[in-house]
């Protein structure tokens, strides 16, 4: 018990909370631990709570209707996921599984609602988050309706380094491991197309690539190409924004 309340603490969301409203969330909530792979909802599942994720990490995928993986999110420790729970929004539309070997935090959607009506900046925080995810919403759809691939490919590339970008003698190193076939999920494209692009990238210098991993060498000229301002980069560490690094796109390839 101590333990989830710890877990509840260091939730950025909850940290303005008092000892007894952080009591209440603890007594009403309750946690599990999920295996790599497993489901944590599916879709058409009941969307009665709010998880917090207390370690390990989970993405949010959606199945097109070719029944091809589309990747929405990836949650981090300390962050939260299933929150449109609060809006009564009836059913999940999406599904969540763990990427590692997790353990979430459930919240009953009711009792989160009732702490927001009584604790202003909580009920901000999570009106940022909702807004924050779907001003993202929109800029991935623009992006995969307008851009070519590359273009997005890049885009990508500089979201995820100001979210999980750290600074290195061969330029700013992601320290999330992705695949190409995750990079081609989360982008609506191909894991060939992908693998094209940035071994083009890489030729150019632009970029390096390692098993899982990559370096962006010249993040500055990434910038310019897509017409963006030059990279930027977080004072917190790696992923730990309390909105998360969500990239819900268009559902289509």
């Amino acid at each position: 018990m101590a333990g989830q309340i710890w877990y509840l603490k260091s939730c950025r969301l909850f940290e303005n909370c008092t000892p007894p409203q952080i009591a209440r969330l603890e007594s009403a909530s309750r946690a599990k631990s999920v295996g790599k792979g497993e489901p944590i909802y599916l879709p058409a599942d009941d969307a009665n709570s709010v998880l917090v994720l207390a370690s390990g990490r989970v993405k949010i995928c959606h199945l097109t209707s070719d029944g091809k993986q589309s990747i929405l999110a990836f949650i981090e420790p300390g962050e939260i996921f299933g929150e449109l729970a609060i809006l009564n929004m009836g059913n999940r539309d999406e599904y969540a599984e763990a990427v590692e070997d997790s353990r979430v935090i459930a919240i009953p959607d009711q009792t989160l609602r009732e702490l927001m009506e009584e604790h202003a900046n909580l009920c901000l925080g999570v009106t940022k988050i909702i807004g924050l995810r779907r001003r993202r919403i929109e800029r991935r759809v623009k992006n995969l309706l307008y851009l070519p691939n590359r273009e997005r490919i890049i885009h990508l590339l500089l979201e995820l380094a100001e979210q999980y970008g750290h600074e290195t003698d061969h330029g700013i190193e992601l320290s999330i491991r992705l695949s190409h076939q995750d990079l081609a999920s989360l982008v609506g494209s191909t894991r060939e197309t992908v693998t094209v692009v940035l071994g083009a990238m890489q030729n150019e210098g632009l970029i390096k690539l390692g098993r899982k991993k990559v370096i962006l060498r010249a993040p500055d000229q990434l910038a310019h190409q897509v017409s963006v301002p030059p990279l930027r980069m977080s004072e917190q560490p790696p992923s730990s924004t309390p909105a998360g690094f969500y990239l819900r796109h268009s559902l289509g390839t």
